[in-house]
């Protein structure tokens, strides 16, 4: 696969801590300030190539997305099995966290979305191959670098790969405006999937089908729906807390 530009200093700074192959780092002529300087120093030990450019070089590699005076070729990113999933939250010795990406286009509502899943947590993300946003420069910007630190599968089938989650114990909760209870009287404890579906149609029909319960957000304003990454932090965030109160008790 072929190497890929990311832009933005959060996102290089965590590509260097992930240790991800740097091929080079591209920053604009005279900015040696603030975070740059931290990018150099991590970058020049580890013998990864500084070059010094013009703000249009780093304009047309950037592709549109904010660069903040940085931008780094780095390699392409690696997708995880479902299996490196589990076995990442088996090594932790914590009740797995899988969100389920069903066919978000947005690669800003991926972004935030995985960033939110890294912060709390959980153990993996999974999408679609087809009719979703791909792993690309502007989710790296999006999730401020948070890519780098959670797994992200590609799945042929979701349908499929839920059915695969449920017969190793998974519980799958699909987000949808017409669920049957609010997510806080919902038992979100255990080996749970989150599904967030389409910004525009929703979850699928076949894949709501397959969901264990369809749980619902309050919409208390004029407004008739959120943002997929904002309904998709509320849901994470009530699964920590119930593990969590769980834990103390």
């Amino acid at each position: 696969m072929e190497d890929v530009y990311i832009a933005g200093r959060n996102p290089i700074l965590e590509a260097l801590k992930a240790n991800r192959k740097i091929r080079k780092i591209y920053i604009a002529k005279g900015n040696m300030k603030g975070s740059i300087r931290k990018i150099i120093g991590i970058a020049s030990e580890k013998n990864i190539i500084i070059q010094e450019v013009d703000h249009g070089k780093l304009n047309s590699m950037s592709e549109g997305n904010v660069h903040q005076g940085v931008v780094a070729l780095v390699s392409s990113f690696e997708y995880s099995t479902i299996e490196d999933i589990v076995n990442r939250a088996k090594g932790r010795n914590e009740s797995p966290l899988i969100i389920i990406l069903d066919e978000i286009e947005d690669p800003q509502n991926m972004g935030a979305i995985i960033r939110s899943a890294e912060c709390a947590g959980a153990h993996g993300v999974i999408i679609p191959k087809r009719r979703s946003a791909k792993v690309n420069q502007t989710v790296y910007k999006s999730s401020a670098g948070a890519v780098e630190h959670i797994m992200v599968s590609e799945v042929v089938n979701i349908s499929d790969t839920i059915e695969k989650l449920k017969k190793i114990g998974f519980w799958i909760y699909g987000a949808d405006a017409d669920g049957e209870n609010y997510y806080f009287d919902t038992d979100l404890k255990g080996s749970t999937a989150l599904v967030i579906g389409n910004e525009g149609k929703g979850i699928s029909r076949p894949v709501k089908e397959r969901c264990d319960a369809l749980i619902k957000i309050p919409l208390l304003g004029k407004t008739s729906s959120l943002n997929a990454s904002a309904s998709a932090a509320i849901l994470i965030y009530d699964v920590v807390r119930q593990n969590h109160d769980k834990s103390k008790s």
